[in-house]
């Protein structure tokens, strides 16, 4: 069992369950009464939705996994489960599990907000995936952007499915509103992913190079592909910060939770990226970001004390 909980990722699935529900609950529901947002899924739909997102981002686990067989044997043997503890025709059988299920999931649900034409973001996410895994990922920069896209719309699709299919003209501008902040966050994701990928790319050199797998650093080398996890870090630093300057800077809980728990480990990381060689190096500041993506989404539940 830990080994196949091991080959979806489990500990990512549980992050974008608790990210979807933070959406619908610390960010949109509460906000019923004071700014008039309203929701249009159920309590039992939005399950239906988290169930989608998480069985098709665990199909594109998987697939991953038996795509990177050779390069995991030279990056990170230890952590090896696919020829190893589960066979490749089962991880290949459970790819297509969970894609039926996850797409049937999406199909039923927009069906069940009148909404037949949503069903397809389900079909093109686990297209993609699968495209990832086999082919894109294989191509210098292009994988990292189309995998840090997907990561976005598993946030923003909560905004889709919950706000879109409600939105009137008297309760326009508040649907609007709420939108462009789970946009925002989404935004965010993408960055923060990004940078994670391109690091993860540098940490795993070696293993890429070997398999012909040409990304980023096995194209310009490590020093180069270093210079511009750097340079793309500094992105989402200056993106929040001009972000607090514009919208929240009367609200001294958020700038200084942003301060604290995020801008801080974003800094923390450019910097630590100059002096970074060892592969150890990478896997660190690679776990800090996704510490840093943890502690981005959690401060949804302060709009409830600065949004009065």
């Amino acid at each position: 069992m830990i080994h196949f909980l091991n080959l979806i990722r489990w500990q990512n699935l549980i992050m974008i369950i608790a990210v979807q529900c933070l959406i619908k609950y610390a960010l949109l529901v509460p906000f019923k009464t004071t700014f008039g947002v309203f929701t249009a899924l159920t309590d039992f739909e939005f399950f239906v939705l988290v169930l989608a997102t998480t069985c098709i981002a665990a199909a594109g686990y998987i697939i991953n996994d038996i795509s990177d067989i050779d390069t995991d044997k030279i990056n990170k043997p230890e952590k090896l489960i696919i020829n190893k503890h589960i066979s490749e025709k089962v991880g290949f059988n459970l790819f297509i599990a969970f894609n039926i299920l996850g797409v049937g999931a999406g199909f039923f649900l927009a069906n069940s907000i009148s909404k037949p034409g949503y069903f397809v973001l389900f079909v093109i996410t686990s297209a993609i995936l699968y495209l990832y895994s086999t082919a894109l990922k294989q191509i210098a920069v292009v994988g990292n952007v189309v995998v840090s896209i997907i990561v976005a719309l598993s946030i923003f699709i909560v905004g889709i499915f919950e706000l879109l299919p409600i939105m009137t003209e008297l309760n326009q501008s508040a649907q609007k509103a709420f939108l462009e902040i789970v946009r925002d966050y989404a935004i965010f994701a993408f960055l923060i992913n990004l940078i994670r990928e391109l690091i993860k790319d540098i940490e795993d050199i070696d293993g890429d190079y070997n398999a012909g797998i040409e990304t980023l650093p096995v194209v310009i080398g490590r020093e180069r592909a270093n210079n511009i996890a750097f340079i793309v870090s500094l992105i989402p630093i200056g993106a929040i910060i001009y972000y607090l300057v514009q919208y929240m800077f009367k609200q001294q809980l958020m700038v200084g939770y942003f301060l604290l728990f995020v801008l801080g480990p974003l800094i923390y990381v450019s910097i630590k990226l100059f002096n970074a060689e060892k592969k150890s190096h990478y896997s660190h500041l690679s776990f800090i970001l996704k510490l840093i993506m943890l502690s981005g989404m959690l401060s949804m539940i302060l709009y409830q004390y600065v949004l009065k």
